[in-house]
């Protein structure tokens, strides 16, 4: 594939900028996940939900890491 400009004369900021368009180009039906994924997902989203009442504000934890 080849692209109508030389991509490696972009900036980082711009090459990320471009990788962000294109990945918010896609539909969510154009990135499948696998069933290894989606188990992974799964787990850590479960995970997440029980360890949520855990979970320490940020404002907290600053202010234990300043004092």
């Amino acid at each position: 594939m080849s692209f109508p400009f030389d991509i490696s004369q972009l900036t980082t900021k711009e090459r990320l900028n471009l990788i962000g368009r294109l990945w918010d180009s896609l539909a969510p039906e154009d990135v499948r996940l696998t069933s290894a994924q989606e188990a992974e997902l799964a787990r850590r989203l479960a995970s997440f939900d029980t360890g949520a009442q855990d979970a320490v504000p940020w404002q907290d934890m600053e202010r234990d890491l300043i004092s």
